[in-house]
């Protein structure tokens, strides 16, 4: 028996974050810290599968600079 399952969508939420020293690679600008929580849905069915990462993010263009499990 084959059975498909297709994802449908995935967001991601950021719960908080905090200013790093440091600058993006890209645009030169600041970057901080933050928690972000990846919700992925099968199916149609509601978020059963969430993960959450501590991000390096640039504050202006929003470019992930590193991901931390």
């Amino acid at each position: 028996m084959v059975l498909f399952c297709f994802l449908v969508d995935q967001k991601r939420i950021v719960k908080r974050t905090k200013p790093v020293a440091g600058s993006c690679s890209r645009c030169r600008r600041g970057a901080s810290v933050a928690d972000i929580v990846t919700k992925t849905r099968f199916c149609f069915i509601m978020p059963f599968y969430w993960r959450c990462n501590k991000t390096i993010l640039c504050t202006f263009c929003g470019t992930t600079l590193k991901t931390y499990p």
